[in-house]
């Protein structure tokens, strides 16, 4: 006869241990996109990512892992799923994930913004809050590209130590 897991506590810290594969420094759960784990009543388990964009490239590498992973530890039946609604938000991101890409070189994002209560202004130059150089500290900086090496981040340099670095998009 074959046992079947339904531990959600272990299946849960499994899925939150697989590291983002754009961003390897961070878990899933440290990047906030590790929704859910659940156990059905039919055995499976369920494991809900939500795409730090739509068309977020890693997705199905983050899926296989989780899925993997879980398999891996005796798990027999894995669902992944993607979970659109509601969306991905920058503020999803751990007090120890931010700590993480800050000590890899990478600027955490500032909080999401927030829709603006009644008529919107115009606005003819950036308003976006000062990025603090991961490097210095010095929030002298200026934003060279608004596309990095993924979609969700930008590229941006220190004006006051002149070195360049990632900053993860707010969204």
């Amino acid at each position: 006869m074959v046992t079947v897991l339904t531990d959600v506590g272990r299946a849960r810290h499994i899925a939150e241990q697989v590291p983002d594969p754009e961003l390897p420094m961070l878990t899933l759960a440290d990047l906030g996109v590790l929704r859910e784990v659940r156990v059905t009543p039919e055995g499976t388990v369920v494991a809900d990512l939500t795409p730090t964009y739509s068309g977020c490239p890693a997705m199905s590498e983050m899926r296989a892992e989780v899925s993997a992973r879980l398999k891996g530890a005796g798990y027999e039946r894995v669902e992944v799923r993607t979970v659109l609604d509601p969306p991905w938000t920058t503020d999803w991101i751990t007090a120890e994930g931010r700590r993480k890409l800050a000590e890899h070189g990478i600027a955490p994002p500032g909080p999401a913004p927030r829709p603006a209560a009644g008529p919107v202004p115009l606005v003819l130059s950036a308003t976006r809050e000062a990025v603090a150089c991961p490097r210095c500290g010095a929030t002298d900086t200026e934003e060279t590209s608004r596309f990095g090496a993924t979609s969700c981040k930008a590229l941006w340099r220190c004006r006051a130590c002149r070195e360049p670095f990632e900053y993860v998009k707010e969204i």
